[in-house]
């Protein structure tokens, strides 16, 4: 038969037994392979490692950033202003190009990381079976049929057909999103199933945390699951973002319409007769003006803002556009352990044959308390089936708790750390536990099994001389080990099966998850040998003392966060690999479900999805609000699903099966504490607190960003269409040149810095998470602001112009009249710029100190008009001259008239809009 080879051949290895899975491979299950066998196996499958991408070189991944229209219109720009012998402005604007392509290329760089890190997990030693020998080799050298001997504490290094196990558990949230490790075991499983239920497989990159097992190598390299997602991620396409696609269309229209308005200045003073290099100086003139050389500064240094906002707000951006992407996002696909949930097992309730018990606390933190059914705080002496409930939970247990730099971690199972958690929460600490019942044997848990027993001495016992058997586990099978069950005052009475299994059901239909506990007391003079300590000794003796129910707990900030995102017309979706009731029960309580309203259609399984045709998977991935059970490829798939419907999609992850989605999306999410390394490489932004209300914080920076660079452009837009139309209009009319090209540069530059900018320090206004969010095929400038820029635009020429040929008219010389013109643009664009503060609201609403920035890059820029127009220097460079007092006075009437009408204008549409 031939070698299985790819996980779609080892697909159906899960359903074949032992027996036949090593005739399929062609292998001996003791003995292994000879060396001559995987000598030829390796040269038949090659080496068992994930292949290296043939990626772009430095050169070209460089040479890639400068196709962008804004970028060939700085080049331009840049050319023009060296043409011109402006070799400081040339150099300047040549280096926001570099700077650019620089922060491109290094985002880009740090993008292919992904990749790497997933090629790097699977690089570990195996300890293998070769001609009946016990070896260790490098685990790139392992070869389909390979006999892999696995214990605690190793990284599985290829994908594995289990073929003997000992209470072996492998923990694989990474590759499937189950929050807690899964027990293995060899026996053949009937049907098809998904990965993360084939118990009977061991796949790469997962992790052994307890026992020992053995198992085939049927896949190797590429052909593992890993594999699959490194193909997965290596496929999926990083996505441009809002912000970039906007703004190329956005350069591309200015491009155009700059290369037009100048070559029609050209033609008409031609056709005029003007002096042809008079002319062409006029249409570099034009093109200098109209090309908004701030723009990529601004952009950059607003998003880098938005960076150091979400830093402190605990969302760390590796990608700087993806700040302005978050605040258009239309759908957040969220998983659910540790991001809407604590990722810390909690015991919240214990049930008991006397009555239920309320825990309070979350986390692993040994901080809250057992209250009884009055909410008083329980006393464990008034009632023994919670104390020995509590103590065997705490007694029969493996898992250690540790506090690390203040924050409290449980090594080992967690549902054992929880148990550990709720009995120091009454008093019963590790220590307490420890002393008054010191361990003397174990029977571990198995699937088999489905319960742990432990055999303690009792100190406390009435002569101290006693023992105890304690029991957790399942319901139904620690149940049928009882006949008894202990009452309130301490007695073993007949136990009520029909009860227990009632309230254990109630417990579990709320998504809590349900272990019992029992206890066996032993008289001193029948003393228990540890080497007799056996399961017939439990059998139909045990005496049943509680339930614990635990779950890992919603955070307390996802219901407002899920809220607040809903409220602002954002779609939050849970996307998960653990089990349907659980995300069901979690959904439900942080608002992603309506109690109330029947799940049908809201929550899908992995199973149903792959059920889906095209068209329905569409119409279901929209309705739904809840995906459980689903694989990598699947996640990656709904990612591309929401996004041909048209949705900017924000996807959280933590795992390597999250990377490709995190990869595909809009904007990747990855979890900084309890996440991997493949996943924050894959991700554009990294949550230090793994807190989904940082998502919806973050969101909120967002739409700040993109609000503040909105303002910008809405500002600075009119200031380079102004300056073009007036070298137009002076060449249409044969006039004298208003202003020059080193002045139009001087305006520019100066004011982009000093003014402009000062409008990504603009606070957050009122109400921005209580909008919708933009709709993505929305252009940058709306109608509405698009005719604010043309009426400002129209204010500055006709301000201009006429300031001009008055100063020419009251015997100014020509450069004075183009001084107090260069000074009329830049304080028109200083009133301006109060009133972009809110393209909505009234400047003065907002408060005049709320950005105090402004007022220091308004003061810094007069001093810099003083400058120009006073300083010899300076008057010498960009051939400007002083001006009057009078001249001053008419272009202060000039700044505030048009500010005065720009506010008008928005008090009207203002109006209209309501």
């Amino acid at each position: 038969m031939p070698i299985i080879t790819s996980p779609s051949s080892t697909a159906a290895l899960h359903e074949l037994t032992s027996y036949e899975v090593v005739l399929r491979l062609e292998t001996d299950p003791h003995r292994g392979l000879t060396d001559q066998q995987a000598v030829e196996r390796m040269a038949r499958f090659g080496h068992n490692s994930l292949p290296t991408a043939e990626g772009a070189g430095p050169v070209v991944r460089i040479a890639r950033q400068f196709r962008h229209p804004l970028i060939y219109v700085l080049i331009a720009a840049a050319a023009i202003t060296a043409a011109l012998g402006e070799y400081v402005d040339s150099a300047v604007i040549f280096g926001v190009v570099l700077i650019n392509a620089v922060v491109g290329f290094i985002q880009e760089t740090k993008a292919e990381a992904a990749l790497e890190g997933l090629r790097s997990m699977v690089r570990t030693q195996a300890t293998v079976v070769r001609d009946g020998q016990r070896r260790t080799v490098p685990s790139e050298e392992l070869v389909p049929g390979d006999l892999v001997l696995l214990e605690a504490g190793d990284k599985v290094p290829a994908d594995l057909r289990l073929v003997g196990v000992t209470e072996l558990w492998v923990d694989e949230s990474a590759l499937t999103g189950e929050s807690a490790p899964t027990v293995k075991d060899d026996g053949a499983l009937a049907g098809p199933t998904v990965v993360a239920d084939r118990h009977n497989m061991a796949y790469s990159g997962t992790l052994i945390t307890t026992g020992s097992g053995t198992g085939l190598v049927v896949a190797t390299g590429a052909e593992t699951e890993l594999g699959e997602i490194h193909r997965l991620v290596g496929a999926a396409k990083t996505l441009d973002t809002p912000l970039t696609t906007k703004l190329a269309g956005f350069s591309r229209i200015l491009t155009v319409g700059i290369l037009v308005l100048a070559a029609l200045t050209f033609g008409v003073g031609v056709l005029r007769g003007q002096d042809v290099a008079e002319t062409f100086t006029a249409a570099i003139a034009l093109a200098v003006g109209a090309i908004p050389e701030g723009l990529p500064a601004a952009v950059t240094i607003t998003l880098a803002i938005g960076v150091a906002r979400m830093a402190r707000r605990r969302a760390v951006i590796r990608r700087l556009p993806a700040v302005e992407t978050l605040g258009g996002t239309t759908v957040i696909c969220t998983d659910k352990t540790g991001t809407l949930t604590q990722n810390q097992m909690t015991v919240t309730g214990v049930w008991t044959p006397e009555g239920r018990f309320a825990v309070t606390g979350l986390g692993y933190a040994p901080e809250g308390f057992v209250h009884d059914a009055h909410d008083n705080v329980a006393a464990l002496d008034s009632h023994p089936a919670l104390r020995w409930s509590l103590l065997g939970g705490a007694a029969c247990n493996d898992a250690v708790m540790i506090e690390h730099e203040g924050r409290w971690q449980v090594v080992g199972d967690p549902t054992e750390g929880a148990m550990l958690v709720a009995a120091a929460k009454a008093g019963l600490g590790p220590g307490v536990v420890a002393r008054a019942l010191p361990r003397h044997a174990t029977i571990p848990f198995s699937s088999e099994r489905q319960y742990m027993a432990t055999l303690h001495g009792d100190a406390t016992s009435a002569d101290s001389s006693g023992q105890v058997v304690l029991v957790k586990g399942a319901v139904e099978r620690v149940l049928s080990l009882c006949a008894f069950h202990l009452n309130g005052e301490g007695v073993a009475a007949p136990v009520n099966r029909v009860a227990v299994l009632a309230a254990a059901a109630e417990l579990a239909g709320q998504g809590l998850r349900v272990l019992a506990t029992a206890m066996l007391p032993v008289a001193g003079s029948n003393d228990v040998v540890p080497a007799d300590f056996d399961e017939e000794l439990l059998s139909n003796r045990l005496i049943l003392t509680g339930l614990q129910a635990m779950v890992d707990p919603p955070r307390a900030a996802a219901p407002g966060a899920v809220a607040a995102c809903h409220a602002a017309g954002i779609a939050v979706k849970m996307i998960t690999g653990d089990h349907v009731g659980t995300a069901t029960a979690i959904a439900g309580q942080v608002g992603l479900l309506d109690r109330h309203e029947p799940a049908e259609g809201r929550v899908l399984t992995g199973t149903e999805l792959a059920a889906l045709s095209g068209a329905e998977f569409a119409a279901a991935v929209e309705r739904a609000s809840v995906f459980a059970r689903v694989s990598p490829e699947q996640k990656l798939r709904l990612v591309e699903a929401l996004q041909d419907r048209g949705h900017v999609v924000a996807m959280t992850g933590d795992g390597v099966n999250d990377a490709p989605a995190l990869r595909q999306a809009g904007i990747g999410v990855a979890m900084g504490l309890g996440g991997t390394e493949v996943a924050k490489d894959a991700a554009d932004m990294v949550l230090t607190d793994d807190d989904f209300a940082t998502i919806e914080a973050a969101v909120e920076e967002g739409r700040g960003v993109f609000d503040n660079l909105t303002k910008f452009i809405a500002w600075t837009l009119p200031t380079n269409i102004g300056e073009g139309l007036v070298i137009f209009a002076a060449i249409v009319f044969g006039a004298a040149l208003p202003i020059l090209p080193t002045q139009i540069l001087w305006i520019n530059m100066t004011t982009a810095v000093a003014l402009g900018l000062m409008l990504a320090f603009e606070p957050k206004e009122a109400g921005i998470m209580t909008r919708p969010p933009r709709a993505p095929d929305r252009p940058l400038l709306t109608r509405s602001l698009m005719a604010r820029v043309l009426l400002v635009s129209s204010l500055l020429v006709a301000g201009s112009w006429w300031l001009f040929q008055w100063e020419l008219a009251e015997g100014a010389s020509l450069p004075e009249a183009r001084t107090a013109a260069v000074n009329l643009f830049v304080l028109v664009e200083a009133f301006y710029l109060f009133s972009c503060r809110s393209l909505t609201r009234s400047a003065w609403r907002l408060g005049f100190f709320s950005n105090r920035w402004l007022i220091v890059g308004v003061t810094g820029q007069l001093v810099g008009q003083l400058a120009i127009t006073y300083v010899p220097a300076m008057n010498t460079v960009f051939d400007t001259a002083p001006i009057s007092g009078d001249a001053w006075l008419r272009i202060l009437l000039i700044a505030v008239a048009a500010s005065l009408v720009v506010a008008v204008d928005k008090r009207v549409r203002r109006g209209h809009a309501r």
